[in-house]
């Protein structure tokens, strides 16, 4: 009997695809691409009008003779690559290795690994979007021609190994731009006021707000004390008391880019571990006799749409399992922003009826957080609003106005389900109220506390809110933040600490670089409008070759005059006091992707490497040496003894300066967004007490 070949981008989609359809399919992997521009060498011939020249990928001559073989069997080809610029491109190359007519329809799509998506697929084959792999070439093609200019002459002018790249080396800029607010930020003074007040009904605070008609902004201790004095003898009394009914909604169903912020939030995953599991969830995971099942929709995605078949099962679901109440009047739609790819649905569960619960059992941990993560989320994104009831009292007292604020959840809609995450730095805080407060009571005060404050820089960015402002900013697109943020680190241009990021040295020389000889490459404005005429050449509105063309003129240019104007720069080494063991040279301290480290100034010939140990001013408890910072291989901060092996203390929390005063054990700084504490470690004891001043 005739075969059909289906050809997929991955062996574990493979699997799961093949137990959806009868004998007469083949599915096999093509393992993502096949072909691609040489490393080597440019492969983009500018004088060519920038055709680019593709080769088989190396290692992959077996795979390319295997599919060839099977194709020939075969009566039937279908390319079933991801539904994507990337995945359009990787059909088109398959279809010129396998000798296909690109005019027939020989593409099939699906944004989901589930029987109904593969089988309307199936049935519905069209012809590879020439203007999506336009796109994509385009990309590949103005990257490349970035990268192999810009990165060798880099190498002449600052080092050997050193890259630079259209998307990469703005994301390293906006980390620069920000250290560099960070570094000239002025902290200016501010003072608050808070009373603490007792009403027939219990006690509350309020907070200094107004005087007469103006906000009050008190900028000294001696303007605090001028206003303590002529509030020494004032009566406090209720002007207002207002309650109004708010109405909270949910947010939308994860995009990429909200996926990687929440998970990062949420769950302290990296974008790229977000997107490895987010990967393993779509394409398939064993459910026992149910076999291969993908759990997710497609993963890169810019769309909030939600298909209505999606919408009808959630709405039976909701209605079931917590009632009619919790379902809003109409079934809710979300707008996309920008040029969102509508044609793609947000990433949600493939079905809502399976549970977080129902597939615990064959996920892995990490696997399981993410998926609750999608499947609450979207369960909440089809739910009724939250109704809350707040409540804002204004008390007088004299010329000055007091205010509280407070709210109750009167009914919980979505939030039975799902809470949104909060950044660190975002401070929502709101007090609670005494019940019966009335209009023009009359109330004691029984505390007036100033408190003086400094305005805080901005915060150095996280993964997460470096991929927000990406998003925000129009830098790449939801398949390039999680590469982007990897190959910075990598590169030995950023280094995360915690979970901020902060260029290092030779981040901020390049940097410095580029914006005075290469203004465009780290332009914001300029790399978002490219990223939209991207976007022109996939809707067919604009020819890839003349993009390519208006750019690479004047980047030319830019290379050859900075080549005859720009001086060798010189990177020194900070020189250590520790002796290389192996030659005897003075060790000197280097960048690297984890931060910091002692290597031999002798390399290549010694290269010799060990960790720099920065010594954290508290004692090893198990032997009094100092303790130091270590990292795994992974780049992860612990604490051990600087005498190791000697010594095997280690902790990834930092050890209290002094032993827990209930039972003798070690006692470890835990931070919260209420600041720190100290908490034992012995599981039968857990004393804690909060740290007074700021832990080291």
């Amino acid at each position: 009997m005739a075969k059909t070949l289906v050809i997929v981008e991955s062996p574990a989609k493979a699997k799961s695809i093949s137990k959806f359809l009868s004998n007469n399919y083949t599915v096999k992997a093509s393992m993502g691409h096949l072909r691609d521009l040489p490393k080597s060498q440019m492969g983009v011939d500018v004088d060519n009008d920038f055709e680019p020249k593709y080769i088989a990928i190396r290692g992959r001559g077996d795979l390319i003779k295997e599919l060839r073989a099977a194709a020939k069997t075969a009566n039937k080809i279908l390319l079933a690559s991801d539904p994507d610029r990337e995945g359009e491109a990787i059909a088109w190359h398959l279809g010129h290795l396998l000798g296909l007519d690109l005019a027939e329809k020989c593409r099939i799509e699906f944004h989901e690994i589930t029987k109904p998506a593969i089988t309307a697929a199936i049935k519905h084959p069209r012809q590879i979007d020439s203007s999506k792999v336009d796109a994509q070439q385009a990309r590949r093609v103005l990257d490349r021609l970035v990268g192999y200019q810009l990165s060798p002459f880099l190498w002449r002018k600052v080092k050997k190994g050193l890259s630079a790249g259209r998307v990469q080396s703005v994301a390293v800029r906006l980390i620069c731009d920000r250290e560099e607010e960070i570094r000239e930020f002025i902290p200016e003074e501010y003072w608050t006021l808070t009373a603490s007040l007792k009403s027939e009904g219990g006690v509350f605070s309020a907070k200094l707000a107004r005087k007469g008609e103006h906000r009050i902004a008190i900028a000294s201790e001696e303007e605090m004390q001028k206003v303590l004095q002529e509030l020494a003898d004032q009566t406090y009394r209720v002007k207002d008391v207002r309650t109004k009914e708010k109405k909270k909604q949910p947010s939308p169903p994860f995009t990429t880019s909200s996926l990687q912020q929440e998970a990062h939030r949420k769950l302290n995953m990296s974008p790229k571990r977000t997107m490895m599991l987010a990967q393993q969830l779509y394409e398939g995971i064993e459910l026992g006799k149910a076999g291969g099942i993908g759990l997710i929709t497609y993963m890169r995605t810019d769309s909030v749409r939600i298909s209505e078949t999606a919408q009808e099962e959630a709405k039976e679901f909701i209605a079931e399992h917590y009632g009619a109440d919790y379902y809003p009047p109409e079934p809710r739609q979300f707008k996309s922003k920008g040029r969102a790819q509508e044609a793609h649905e947000a990433i949600r569960p493939t079905s809502i009826l399976r549970t977080p619960d129902s597939v615990k059992e064959f996920l892995s941990r990490d696997q399981l957080r993410l998926y609750r993560l999608v499947w609450e989320r979207f369960l909440a994104s089809q739910m009724s609003a939250a109704v809350l009831d707040t409540l804002t009292v204004e008390v007088e007292a004299g010329e000055y106005l007091f205010r509280a604020n407070a709210s109750t959840v009167r009914f919980p809609g979505y939030l039975a389900v799902y809470e949104d995450g909060q950044d660190e730095n975002d401070d929502q805080e709101e007090g609670t109220l005494a019940a019966n407060i009335q209009p023009d009571e009359s109330l004691n005060v029984l505390q007036l506390q100033e408190k003086q404050h400094f305005t805080e820089p901005p915060p150095k960015y996280t993964e997460a809110s470096l991929v927000r402002k990406m998003e925000e900013e129009g830098i790449g697109r939801p398949s390039t933040y999680a590469p982007t943020i990897e190959t910075i680190q990598s590169r030995g241009y950023v280094a995360k600490e915690g979970k901020q990021l902060s260029p290092t040295e030779l981040g901020e020389i390049v940097v410095s670089i580029l914006k005075e000889y290469f203004p465009e490459i780290v332009d914001l404005e300029f790399t978002a409008n490219m990223e939209k005429r991207l976007d022109d050449i996939e809707e067919g509105a604009l020819p890839w070759k003349a993009v390519i063309r208006d750019f690479y003129g004047p980047f030319a240019e830019s290379i050859e005059e900075a080549d005859q104007v720009m001086g060798k720069v010189q990177i020194e080494d900070k020189v250590s006091e520790e002796i290389c063991e192996n030659c005897g040279r003075n060790m000197v301290i280097k960048m690297g992707r984890y931060g910091k480290f002692l290597a031999c100034p002798g390399f290549p010939e010694c290269r010799n490497t060990k960790p720099l140990l920065e010594e954290v001013g508290r004692p090893c408890p198990d032997c009094g040496n100092p303790l130091v910072i270590r990292r795994s291989k992974k780049g992860r901060k612990f604490y051990g003894c600087s005498t190791y092996p000697e010594c095997e203390f280690v902790s990834w929390e930092l050890p209290a300066p002094e032993p827990c005063p209930k039972c003798g054990g070690l006692m470890v700084v835990k931070t919260s967004k209420q600041g720190q504490k100290y908490v034992c470690t012995n599981s039968e004891c857990r004393f804690d007490k909060q740290v007074e001043e700021q832990a080291e």
